[in-house]
């Protein structure tokens, strides 16, 4: 008779993915570094094959793109680059506690419509009636209320019912975005646009129109970390992100952290829609946010949930695409070229944090395991 105990041998597995243990935080960075500066290599060259212009000519393009002339100081475009990455900047800060909890939120777009639209409707309907600073007042509490609502939906109902929480908050994207339009049809008579509005717009300081916006953002960050690092409701929230059942087992509740968590998270992007209504655009369509929902959902991952982080993160990217699209105009190139080429440095990014915290192993040649 065999022996069914007899020994079986199988080979590994050509490849398997394991989690690196020993890379230091400056090797890290030090890879990071490299990767976005070999990614800038990259669009410079193609930008120089596509455009046919010189390698330092198309980085002068970029520069004086974003900043302004070389060596004449700080410009209007400089606070508008500022300006751009505020906006991007308190989007991914309103995902992030969210994603940390392990809360997929894919609907900052339309949390941040929603916001915009309170802003939009309290302009219009209360700006020749109420004192400016009570308008101010009342276009903020709106638009955070506004937010914080389209995020408490999908809170609710993951919390309750356990949904897909990626889904529906996808979803919701598209009802905010036809409820704008909606919206749009009707304040404009059917022109599908609205005029800009005089009544509630941010104050400018000096000749910047964008000051408030940069300031609210900055508070915005240094208060997301303090809450994440130090506040009890932070240690909440990664905890849940770590294993519910552990969180259950130490009392927390984590249907009410589901909840709270996505009402700021939802509140945040409430507060980017009034940024670029009442400081910014003031008005309003369905592209008011422009995509940079999604692109935040990146900004949080890369910027490791660590607001500072995401500042740099976002510079970068911010600056590749106002740089690019001005080299893609002055060589009269369709405006998808800027977005291909700030799309391989995030994919190079992306890359780069796999390759951080994973390493690829191949099986060695004979070698065999014991089943």
């Amino acid at each position: 008779m065999a022996d069914i105990s007899a020994t079986k041998k199988q080979r590994e597995p050509l490849i398997h993915v394991v989690k690196r243990d020993d890379m230091l935080s400056w090797q890290a960075w030090l890879i990071r570094g490299a990767t976005v500066l070999i990614g800038l290599i990259i669009v410079g060259v193609l930008s120089m094959l596509v455009t046919q212009k010189g390698f330092f000519e198309t980085y002068e393009i970029m520069y004086s793109g974003v900043f302004g002339k070389l060596f004449e100081g700080y410009t209007t475009m400089f606070w508008k680059y500022l300006q751009e990455i505020a906006i991007l900047l308190c989007l991914a800060l309103a995902l992030t506690p969210a994603f940390k909890m392990k809360f997929w939120n894919c609907g900052a777009e339309g949390q941040a419509l929603m916001g915009g639209l309170a802003s939009i409707f309290c302009m219009i309907e209360f700006g020749e009636k109420l004192p400016y600073g009570v308008l101010i007042a009342v276009i903020a509490v709106t638009s955070i209320l506004a937010g914080a609502i389209w995020g408490i939906i999908p809170a609710v109902f993951r919390a309750l019912f356990n949904t897909n929480e990626t889904l529906f908050t996808l979803m919701m994207n598209y009802i905010a975005t036809q409820i704008i339009a909606y919206y749009v049809y009707i304040e404009g008579g059917g022109s599908n646009v609205i005029n800009p509005v005089s009544a509630g717009n941010f104050p400018a300081v000096g000749k910047n129109d964008y000051f408030v916006n940069i300031v609210i953002v900055a508070v915005i960050t240094i208060l997301m970390f303090v809450y994440l690092k130090y506040s009890k409701q932070g240690y909440e929230i990664s905890v849940v992100g770590e294993s519910q059942n552990t969180a259950k087992y130490i009392g927390i509740n984590v249907k009410k952290v589901i909840i709270r968590t996505m009402a700021i998270s939802g509140a945040l992007c409430g507060v980017t829609g009034m940024l670029l209504v009442a400081g910014k655009d003031h008005s309003i369509n369905t592209n008011l946010v422009g995509g940079q929902g999604f692109t935040a959902i990146l900004m949080s991952w890369l910027g490791q949930f660590n607001p500072f982080v995401m500042i740099v993160m976002t510079a970068i990217v911010v600056f590749l695409r106002i740089g690019v699209s001005k080299v893609a105009d002055a060589s009269l190139l369709n405006s998808s070229f800027s977005e291909i080429m700030v799309g391989i440095v995030i994919l190079m990014l992306v890359g780069c944090e796999f390759f951080i915290h994973y390493s690829i192993k191949f099986r060695s040649k004979k070698k065999e395991v014991n089943a």
